[in-house]
């Protein structure tokens, strides 16, 4: 699946212009930003598309050499059990 940027969000719309799925992020410091929303709507979940959301944020980060303070609820579980994934990213 192909996520649209715009701001300091990635999302897909459906065929009628309905987000779909989203997450967003926002600045904290110069070199550390904060995941604090996904949604996925309920006809996709079980999907793995919100971890997929996640890595498209990680990956702008990593281009940056920033660091990630998650706030999101999901993106905070999501990163304490894949600490082999995310753990270098994190700032807790």
């Amino acid at each position: 699946m192909e996520f649209e940027k715009e701001g300091n969000r990635f999302f897909k719309n459906d065929e009628n212009g309905r987000m779909i799925a989203e997450v967003t992020y926002r600045p904290v410091r110069e070199d550390v930003i904060d995941i604090n929303h996904t949604f996925v709507d309920p006809s996709l979940r079980g999907q793995g598309i919100a971890e997929k959301l996640v890595d498209r944020v990680v990956e702008e980060v990593e281009k940056e050499g920033k660091k990630i303070q998650p706030s999101c609820p999901y993106v905070v579980k999501l990163f304490d059990r894949k600490t082999d994934k995310y753990g270098h990213l994190q700032v807790k």
